[in-house]
């Protein structure tokens, strides 16, 4: 099964909860003592204690390697949570918390650790989670002995099984969509990893989390700046002017660039060398910038290494043009080419069709007008 997997670019971790036998000599034991891997109390000792929520002045902190904070490399979830509107609502400032304090790989229990989440619930948490660093959806079928371990009896908090293919089609397809969605903006999520700063300067992202919802109440900042916010699905501009109420939850700002991969793969190692797209939103002054982050995608950050690709530039979609160039080339590599482009004018939406460019050297685009 293994072996199966690998082959398909799909990688397999094992996960234990952190219960170390606290033993001299024992190796793991010693290099977490030496190398201060151990969670704190607010005296400096190593925290010992029942498995339940701990004090809130533990400290989580390993200490720099090569320069880094040790946070900028750590991974936490927000802890067993339930099948509940209510548990899904506080998971999104549990986060932004923990981003904010520097903790930015974090994420909660998809659907919930107890109870069984119907369609609903199921559908607006990976709709919700699609958009956090970890997405992570638990199936509780754990059996405990009883206090005589002479037999072995059924926790009162196992779930029915809820992977996404044992919904109804309906439910299946949105689920589906909700993991291609988050998949498309990969490459976006790693190069916000590797920037550390997950600010919300690109995307804004107000989810649904009460039952029967159709819409949502979003507020939309910048109004002293006349920012300008687009729906990342029609690209429809909406100048930032308080609230707003809408059925979509996504915005993207007016002068970011995001890169997407549309390709639909059976693993993220697959898409390796698919092509991007790159997704221009025009501020008022017509202007927009934006990164991309490549790598090996396995090793530490390394800023002197170069990183050989053969992914390559399909689309630029360029969003709020009010003056459509009428030509646009490519130079890289000292050749110029001709490019394709489409403007559909319902919303000012201005295509450019495979430029073909290799992102593994410069280039750029010029438009005449």
């Amino acid at each position: 099964m293994v072996a199966n997997l690998t082959a398909k670019g799909r990688k397999l971790v094992v996960i234990v909860d952190p219960h170390i036998k606290r033993e001299a000599g024992y190796f793991v034991h010693e290099d977490c003592l030496e190398k201060g891997y151990y969670i704190k109390d607010k005296d400096g000792k190593v925290f010992n204690g029942p498995e339940i929520t701990m004090p809130k002045d533990c400290r989580h902190y390993k200490p720099p390697q090569d320069g880094q904070e040790g946070l900028a490399y750590a991974a936490v979830w927000t802890g067993d949570n339930s099948a509940e509107w209510g548990h899904l609502a506080v998971t999104v400032p549990m986060c932004l918390s923990l981003s904010a304090a520097g903790i930015s790989f974090c994420g909660a229990d998809v659907g919930g650790f107890f109870k069984y989440p119907e369609h609903e619930l199921m559908t607006r948490w990976y709709q919700t989670k699609r958009r956090e660093p970890w997405l992570y959806e638990p199936s509780t079928t754990a059996l405990l002995r009883d206090a005589n371990r002479r037999r072995y009896a059924l926790m009162d908090f196992c779930t029915t099984r809820r992977e996404p293919w044992l919904y109804e089609p309906s439910t299946t397809a949105l689920l589906r969509d909700a993991n291609r969605r988050r998949y498309a903006l990969m490459d976006f999520w790693y190069t916000l990893f590797y920037e550390h700063s997950i600010d919300g300067n690109k995307l804004l992202i107000k989810p649904v989390v009460e039952p029967g919802a159709t819409s949502v109440k979003v507020y939309l900042p910048g109004a002293d700046s006349s920012t300008l916010w687009y729906d990342v699905d029609t690209y429809q501009a909406h100048p930032a002017a308080g609230y707003l109420n809408q059925p979509v939850t996504i915005s993207k700002r007016g002068g970011s660039i995001v890169p997407r991969k549309e390709r639909i793969r059976r693993s993220s190692a697959l898409m390796a060398n698919d092509p991007f797209t790159l997704v221009i939103t025009l501020d008022t002054n017509g202007t927009a910038e934006g990164t991309l982050y490549i790598d090996d995608g396995e090793t530490f950050v390394n800023d002197k290494a170069h990183y050989p690709t053969r992914a390559w530039l399909e689309r630029i979609v360029i969003a709020g043009i009010k003056a459509p160039p009428k030509t646009a080339k490519l130079t890289q590599k000292e050749k110029t080419t001709a490019l394709q482009m489409t403007l559909h004018k319902g919303n000012n939406v201005l295509v450019v069709r495979k430029p073909a460019a290799s992102m593994a050297q410069p280039w750029s685009i010029t438009f005449g007008y």
